[in-house]
């Protein structure tokens, strides 16, 4: 799944009906299983640093509980940040980025997908947001971490989160040389791991 600015408009590509996904993640959570969402976070580990989040289930229940199923299942774990773009954000969470072949990296999924939870929240540099195509309800395991704020953005992809510490780290990450599709030229591995209080 792919976001591309031209100026500052958001174009994203890749329709997951054209690869048959039809189910869809839509759940309603009660205020016990939001409060525990609330109050679990997550580590992205990478070899420059480490990003810790923490996430919004108040607004994105089901992109928060999404991220985190994935995380504990290990989804993540040896994928890598895949598009880099300077002065907008840096880009993960795609399965196909195990595979060196750098021709399928952005196009990969978990195999389902996560109904829009568009709010309020700004995207503004450190927010945690998911990446999707043109179908506002094509979200699956691709999430993006703004490094400037991204107004355009607002109201258009589902904000789930924040980095509370490790921003340095994504401007390394994202200050890294890449190729013609901003893939990094050397790997940014990543491994998630999720805190519970």
């Amino acid at each position: 799944m792919r976001l591309f600015r031209i100026g500052s408009v958001i174009v994203s590509v890749l329709l997951f009906t054209t690869l048959g996904l039809a189910e869809m993640v839509n759940k309603k959570f009660t205020p016990e299983e939001i409060k525990k969402m609330t109050e679990t976070s997550a580590v992205i580990e990478t070899k420059l640093g480490n990003i810790e989040l923490r996430f919004f289930p108040d607004v994105a229940p089901n992109h928060v509980q999404n991220f985190i199923d994935l995380a504990k299942k290990g989804f993540y774990d040896g994928t890598t940040f895949h598009r880099v773009i300077p002065g907008f954000m840096i880009q993960g969470g795609d399965p196909n980025t195990k595979n060196p072949d750098r021709s399928k990296h952005g196009l990969g999924g978990p195999g389902y997908t996560v109904k829009a939870e568009f709010n309020k929240n700004l995207h503004k540099r450190g927010t945690l947001s998911m990446a999707r195509s043109q179908d506002p309800d094509s979200a699956g395991s691709q999430f993006f971490i703004c490094v400037a704020d991204a107004p355009s953005l607002d109201g258009k992809y589902s904000g789930f989160g924040e980095v509370t510490s490790g921003m340095n780290v994504a401007d390394k990450i994202v200050s890294q040389a890449r190729d013609k599709r901003d893939n990094p030229n050397e790997r940014i591995e990543i491994k998630v791991r999720i805190v519970e209080k």
